[in-house]
């Protein structure tokens, strides 16, 4: 139920395209995230998923569109002032600084925290394979170690929305096993996450909504319960066009 006067939808997306120069990699794309809301963002390579979290994030200029964060257009703001907003991106790649330690990763991403729950305690407790590696520098990590330190030190802006690139991209299974069963404890907070998965059962077992992107636009959504894996797989390949939606 929504309260009156607070916005039924945290994140809202209008019309949103992007470019990389004159590509159009995102065109037209609406959707929006219910606060607490769990969203896969499936698609094969070079159909804009990462552009538009990008987008999304602040880290990429957008040609037409609009952002809606709690209510609020940020569609001009940087990244670092949708960071302070409490929008947070792990990208594809993680992008540690490899010559840092695991903690001083992590304590630089709290310099744009915003007040919440999340510290390095509270951190380490969701990601317990990185407290003996606490000193370690991040660029002798393993993938998986990696990986959940960047989502650790996002964790530590206190993010409402959390962007996720490319979850289990280059990471053994034991690895994604370990990244996901952290991922749980961000669901017990509220955290709202839309995260690019190549994985599409680990996609559909992790969200409640799917969307998928195809050449720039979104060739299909709906709740994962609505939507069978066919319906997804055709749509990812081109053979469901878009306006199919299992959304009522």
């Amino acid at each position: 139920m929504t309260v009156r006067g607070e916005p039924a939808n945290l994140l809202q997306v209008d019309a949103l395209e992007a470019r990389h120069g004159l590509l159009q990699a995102v065109r037209a794309v609406s959707f929006s995230c219910a606060p607490g809301d769990v969203i896969a963002l499936v698609g094969a390579n070079g159909a804009g998923k990462t552009t538009l979290l990008r987008a999304i994030a602040g880290a990429h200029p957008l040609a037409a569109g609009r952002v809606l964060f709690d209510g609020a257009d940020v569609t001009r703001l940087r990244a670092p002032q949708r960071v302070r907003l409490g929008i947070a991106m792990v990208p594809e790649g993680r992008r540690l600084f490899g010559g840092m330690s695991v903690e001083e990763n992590l304590r630089v991403a709290a310099t744009y925290a915003r007040p919440g729950p999340w510290g390095v305690d509270s951190v380490l407790a969701a990601f317990p394979q990185l407290r003996p590696k606490l000193k370690a520098l991040a660029g002798t990590l393993s993938g998986g170690q990696q990986q959940a330190t960047a989502i650790a030190r996002a964790l530590m802006t206190n993010p409402r929305l959390l962007l996720l690139d490319e979850v289990s991209l280059g990471l053994s299974p034991i690895a994604v096993d370990q990244v996901y069963q952290s991922l749980q404890a961000l669901l017990g907070q509220g955290t709202t996450i839309v995260l690019v998965e190549q994985d599409l059962t680990r996609a559909m077992h992790f969200s409640r909504r799917v969307l998928c992107m195809l050449e720039g636009g979104i060739a299909l959504q709906g709740e994962r319960d609505a939507l069978s894996r066919a319906q997804i797989m055709d749509a990812y390949f081109g053979l469901a066009r878009a306006g199919a939606s299992a959304e009522h």
